[in-house]
């Protein structure tokens, strides 16, 4: 039993992205724009990018739905098969909630690969429906340096077939909510599964509830973050959001052109659950 748990671990280690291979970059090419405190990012996919990825894709997600460890842990109890399908339990099957989920775990990775934040909490492990969308912001990052004070991105991620002003709108206001700071529900969500963890963690979310209870941070301190996925190339409505956001808070709109964007949604929760087939 020792063995198996052994390799089921190894199998699934790619599940801990940071430490291997980056997402985007193998993945991507990028095109950079930066306008004082704002910043533009739009990516295509290369050429066998998608390829190069496909299973390093498949153990990101899967560990958006449960922790590595356990996953490892019911392949050695349980098989590929029956691990693969307890799994399934968490993650949604009609089209609009993968679509949605799918576009909150990339905007999750690209933040951590790209922008320097952590996200320390996937919060759809918490999910209390598998259809059901958590409500709150969709991630949310931090910068924790000894030396300065810390830094929070506040993020919403939309996904569609083709993106068009309606869902940039919606983001915009859902971005502009509590005065432009982190929800306090979601930021507090975090803070507490941070003091759950003990040492460093605790400290850390200890300072977050702190400054969640002052409501003083400054919006220089705090991100926003668009994220958007869609089979459209960035629409002129998104380079017009990016222009026409304000001067008072750092801001990062991002774009990610996937053409076949339903297509790429179904392919991608169809490999995260073939289980021993990476």
């Amino acid at each position: 039993m020792t063995e198996i748990l052994l390799v089921a671990s190894l199998h699934f280690s790619t599940l801990n992205r940071s430490e291997h291979m980056p997402l985007f970059a193998e993945w991507c090419e990028f095109e950079s724009t930066v306008s004082e405190k704002k910043r533009l990012l739009q990516l295509r996919e290369k050429v066998g990018g998608r390829d190069a990825i496909a299973s390093i894709l498949a153990s990101v997600m899967r560990s958006h739905y449960d922790d590595v460890t356990r996953i490892a842990q019911d392949v050695s109890e349980l098989g590929y098969s029956q691990a693969a399908a307890l799994l399934s339990e968490r993650m949604p099957r009609s089209a609009t909630a993968r679509s949605g989920e799918l576009g909150e775990i990339l905007a999750t990775e690209l933040v951590e690969e790209k922008l320097g934040y952590r996200v320390p909490v996937r919060r759809l492990r918490y999910k209390d429906g598998r259809e059901m969308a958590l409500r709150g912001d969709d991630f949310i990052g931090i910068q924790n340096n000894s030396d300065e004070a810390l830094k929070y991105a506040k993020g919403e991620s939309k996904s569609r077939k083709t993106l068009a002003q309606d869902a940039i709108n919606d983001a915009r206001t859902v971005l502009a909510r509590d005065h432009g700071r982190p929800t306090p529900t979601s930021i507090l969500f975090v803070a507490d599964r941070l003091m759950d963890l003990g040492g460093e963690e605790e400290k850390l979310g200890r300072a977050i509830r702190n400054e969640v209870a002052t409501r003083a941070v400054p919006p220089d301190r705090i991100e926003h973050v668009l994220f958007t996925v869609s089979g459209n190339a960035t629409p002129k409505a998104l380079l017009d959001d990016f222009a026409a956001a304000s001067g008072d808070r750092p801001h990062a709109v991002i774009h990610l052109e996937v053409p076949d964007h339903q297509d790429f949604i179904r392919a991608s929760f169809e490999k995260a659950l073939k289980f021993g087939n990476d």
